[in-house]
């Protein structure tokens, strides 16, 4: 199958609000999150080749280009290893996403080899293996709304989500989620009352302004200009809400619906910051 190209898209991964509930004795934190996946992200292809290599290219993939444990690779050698066989193919990474930019692009991009991997091999992911190579690529693996608990791979579905649009800004600055962690210093916070859905955009904003991100504190004592970003997103009328996400830098804006988070990029936008736009749901309607 030498002419054979297979494709998938790798999306963002956005915390709308991020509770750290405790700690594990082996030391890792547990979470609850409401993940939503918007209409932005890598692209990932694959073809047969007569070795595993990946190729990088896109806005940050220069920060990439020779990382020798890419994701996308440790996901192609699990796989493999699972099913006991080999995969010889080559990957093309098209990297949309800012890098360490707590939106899950890695992940994302684990999450779309193991797709492609499942499509080419014409048989399931082997289980296990998506958390086995990082707390986000469960959720990132089926890359629909998801409550995420545990350590971020303990998945249930979440509430019915109205249309709404988001604006993403990062500010060019790459943030260490180990040491945003480490510089934690809050009590733990408890799980979110979600409701069953939301009947418009605004009354999810309004839930949502009720929790937090409890990471974000820590994050702006590392990034200060993570404060900058999200006084940015707040002082656009037409922004119901604005946080950071995951571990940061990147900030999310909610908006009534897409059109006002399109117009917004164009005021939000800064030298060195990246800025999207567009639907807060890939899958809305």
């Amino acid at each position: 199958m030498p002419d054979l190209v297979l494709t998938e898209a790798a999306r963002a991964k956005v915390n709308l609000f991020l509770h750290v509930t405790g700690r594990q004795a082996d030391g890792y934190h547990e979470l609850d999150s409401l993940a939503v996946f918007p209409a932005v992200g890598d692209r990932l292809s694959l073809r047969p080749a007569a070795a595993l290599g990946l190729v990088v290219d896109g806005q940050f993939g220069a920060g990439l280009a020779d990382e020798p444990d890419n994701l996308v690779l440790r996901a192609a050698i699990g796989f493999g290893a699972a099913i006991g066989r080999e995969a010889p193919v080559v990957f093309h990474l098209t990297k949309t996403l800012p890098v360490a930019s707590g939106i899950g692009g890695g992940s994302a991009d684990a999450a779309a080899a193991c797709r492609l991997l499942a499509r080419y091999w014409q048989c399931p992911v082997p289980a296990g293996l998506a958390a086995g190579l990082g707390a986000d690529v469960p959720v990132c693996l089926a890359s629909v709304p998801a409550r995420m608990g545990g350590i971020g791979a303990d998945l249930t579905p979440a509430p019915a989500l109205p249309r709404f649009g988001m604006v993403l800004v990062n500010p060019g600055v790459a943030v260490s989620t180990p040491a945003i962690f480490q510089a934690r210093q809050r009590a733990f916070s408890p799980p979110a009352d979600l409701p069953a859905g939301w009947d418009d955009a605004a009354a999810m904003a309004a839930d949502l302004a009720r929790w937090s991100n409890d990471l974000e504190v820590p994050a702006l004592e590392i990034a200060p200009v993570i404060g900058t970003v999200l006084a940015a997103l707040r002082s656009d009328p037409a922004c119901l809400m604005a946080r950071m996400s995951g571990s940061g830098a990147t900030c999310f804006g909610i908006y009534a619906d897409v059109t006002e988070a399109v117009a917004a990029t164009a005021v939000l936008a800064r030298t060195g910051w990246w800025v999207w736009g567009g639907a807060g749901n890939a899958l809305q309607p």
